[in-house]
């Protein structure tokens, strides 16, 4: 049983068909408006009925704000890799850092031959795939002097000058399979993945086992590879196999292999909206949910694994206020707010410990990615971009009275949850701390205050959806309550994970 820690992620892998590419587009705007962490498209360039994927991938950044982008898996035959490298590079400069690499040794020899690609069999594909990485990775590396050079046997790359580099340590992630594709993982790689469907039982703890075995021998962490899946299924009442069933059964198995098999992302597999929504909105949370209450609650997973401590500076890392702001108006003065016990350098802390601290910043990032989704759906509503097939599933056409209301649905059940948050943290989290160490009391106080003018600015949103709907024009008014929200909402996500990270670590959560 292994879990490697990572935190999870949720993603869609669509088809990109041709035949109706807004349609096709409008499945990955989806994804992104229902809180995936990922859109990935299959790539299949010899294939006449698909879009060009990595053309996709860059239109989709385009139509896009937050979600993750890759190809599942880039067709590296038919991408010469020096130049897949560059193309990279620009899409995530271009998307703000959302692009990881997701790419294949190849399969279909006979498309790939017909469009003019070589065909490698077996090891041969392997090998190639591991001069690939490699020229991959001297390209993006800036910081070292003179070109890319890579002297291989299906790769060679004498002297190409090297850059330009991505925007963010960009992951790559390989469809592998057999052994000695594994092993090119655990030595090069960022990521596993494989398609659940192409799997037999017991094939993920093998796989694992040989990524970590060529990990050790590399002189890596096996935590360093992160491990992924592509799952497929069906939503049904009643459950009838594996991934076949209600979304509490889906969210069962998933957490299963979360814990039991080290996978933390989890990428669908289909082109249905509704089944995005179940998958984003009931079966996303409640892994999370059981994966999160498992990690809390016990040791590693991992047979023979000693729980690890963080000395010195605390190890997690609090989400810092970077100053910006919409609006002209100020709820609270920020200079005013109290700051609690400074950490023992000394202080020593457990993986649960960690984990229970680093809780609070990822539920805060659902509130950010969240209140992110709110500011461009108004945008797009603003801008009349918003239909029937990205709002509401299948139909293709909406009215401005329609696409209204759809908003507002949104923008309510967004002010619902963060009022149940700050709830639990008012009646449960605060008290415990409160009582655990004394020298919090500043703090908590100055939370609690700041829990109360935040609902006064949701109240403000409230009344701005009801002119929203029920005026020809109330789009100003309900972007400057959004925006008043935005500022006061993230300037105290800000400064409590600043002041009640480590504390909730070191003193637990009651």
């Amino acid at each position: 049983m292994t879990d490697y820690g990572h935190p999870l992620l949720f993603g869609s892998f669509l088809t990109p068909a041709a035949a109706d590419p807004e349609r096709t587009v409008g499945h990955a705007v989806l994804s992104e408006q229902l809180g995936l962490d990922l859109v990935t498209f299959q790539d299949h360039p010899y294939q006449p009925a698909f879009l060009d994927t990595w053309t996709l991938l860059s239109y989709v950044a385009a139509r896009t704000r937050t979600v993750g982008l890759a190809a599942n898996v880039a067709n590296l035959p038919l991408r010469p890799p020096a130049v897949l490298a560059r193309s990279v590079a620009a899409l995530d400069r271009l998307s703000g850092g959302r692009v990881e690499l997701g790419l294949g040794a190849g399969a279909f020899w006979e498309a790939i031959e017909a469009m003019g690609g070589r065909r490698l069999p077996g090891g041969h594909g392997v090998r190639a795939l591991e001069e690939a990485v490699e020229v991959i990775r001297q390209v993006w590396d800036t910081g070292s002097r003179g070109g890319v050079r890579v002297d291989g046997e299906f790769h060679r790359v004498v002297g190409a000058k090297r850059g330009p580099a991505p925007a963010h340590d960009v992951g790559i992630w390989l469809g592998a399979y057999k052994p000695r594709m594994l092993g090119v993982v655990g030595r090069r790689a960022d990521g596993w993945l494989p398609s659940l469907s192409y799997l037999q039982p017991g094939d993920l703890a093998a796989g694992n086992a040989r990524i970590d075995e060529a990990a050790h021998e590399a002189g890596r962490s096996p935590r360093a590879v992160r491990r992924l899946l592509n799952v497929s299924g069906r939503f049904t009442a009643a459950g009838s196999g594996p991934l076949a069933g209600p979304p509490a059964q889906w969210a069962q198995e998933l957490a299963d292999l979360a814990l039991g098999d080290g996978i933390s992302a989890f990428i669908l597999a289909s082109d249905d909206p509704d089944d995005l929504r179940r998958f984003a909105q009931e079966v996303a949370p409640a892994v999370r949910e059981l994966v999160d209450a498992e990690r809390a609650g016990a040791a590693p997973r991992a047979a023979g694994v000693t729980p690890q401590v963080a000395r010195g500076a605390f190890a997690v890392v609090p989400t810092a206020d970077d100053g910006t702001r919409r609006s002209s108006t100020r709820v609270w003065d920020e200079s005013a707010r109290p700051a609690g016990p400074a950490p023992d350098p000394d202080r020593t802390y457990t993986p649960h410990e960690l984990a229970s601290g680093r809780h609070l910043v990822d539920v805060h990032d659902q509130l950010r990615a969240e209140l992110a989704r709110l500011h461009d759906l108004i945008d797009q509503v603003a801008a009349g971009l918003v239909d029937a097939g990205t709002a509401r599933s299948h139909i293709n056409t909406m009215t401005m009275r329609q696409n209204k209301w759809t908003l507002g649905t949104y923008c309510e059940s967004y002010c619902r949850i963060v009022t149940t948050h700050h709830t639990i943290e008012d009646h449960g989290l605060f008290p415990h701390l409160r009582r655990a160490d004394a020298r919090l009391a500043p703090v908590i106080d100055r939370l609690e205050q700041e829990h109360h003018a935040i609902h006064d600015v949701l109240e403000g949103v409230d009344r701005a959806l009801v002119s929203f709907v029920a005026t020809a024009d109330g789009t100003a008014e309900l972007r400057a309550a959004v925006d008043l929200l935005t500022d006061t909402l993230l300037s105290h996500l800000a400064y409590e994970e600043r002041e009640l990270v480590e504390p909730i670590a070191r003193l637990g959560t009651g």
